[in-house]
């Protein structure tokens, strides 16, 4: 899917600017050029989950709430002029309905206290049919938010 350094398609050139590894995704930084705009150029990042098989779960919830607090941190450092975050997995519902619905939930709990799970999950799944594919993902998105109501909790005390 993407290039080790540079590569030219259609008028957009894409340089692989940096790539990080941590034990569960990589991080890569990509500078993409559009030759046929004037050489406008764009800056984005990357982060690939590498360890979360297709329609299953990934054997343990802080890596995935570990992920979702470094997209947000890196949200609230752009620039206002910064385009959105695109989420998708393979088929753009499983893996990709997890995420979302733990970014949202997490953020929720962190304002107000107290979170839905179920009606988040109904209203991603109006959104996109299919979001949280199994209830093995369901459950896991459970338990990522206790984990992080654990962490808040923690915080609080300190």
């Amino acid at each position: 899917y993407w290039p080790e350094d540079t590569v030219t398609h259609e008028g957009i050139e894409i340089t692989v600017v940096m790539v990080t590894q941590e034990d569960d995704y990589s991080l890569r930084s990509v500078c993409a050029m559009f030759t046929d705009c004037g050489e406008e150029q764009r800056r984005l990042q990357q982060y690939w989950y590498t360890s979360w098989p297709d329609q299953k779960t990934p054997d343990k919830a802080p890596p995935l709430l570990e992920l979702v607090q470094e997209v947000e941190r890196a949200r609230e450092e752009a620039p206002p002029s910064s385009g959105p975050i695109i989420v998708h997995c393979s088929a753009g519902i499983g893996r990709t309905g997890c995420f979302i619905a733990t970014s949202i939930l997490c953020k929720q709990l962190r304002t107000e206290g107290v979170v839905d799970i179920l009606k988040t999950t109904c209203q991603l799944r109006l959104d996109r049919g299919g979001m949280i594919q199994t209830c093995e993902q369901y459950q896991f998105v459970h338990h990522v938010l206790s984990l992080y109501e654990k962490q808040l909790s923690q915080t609080v005390e300190e």
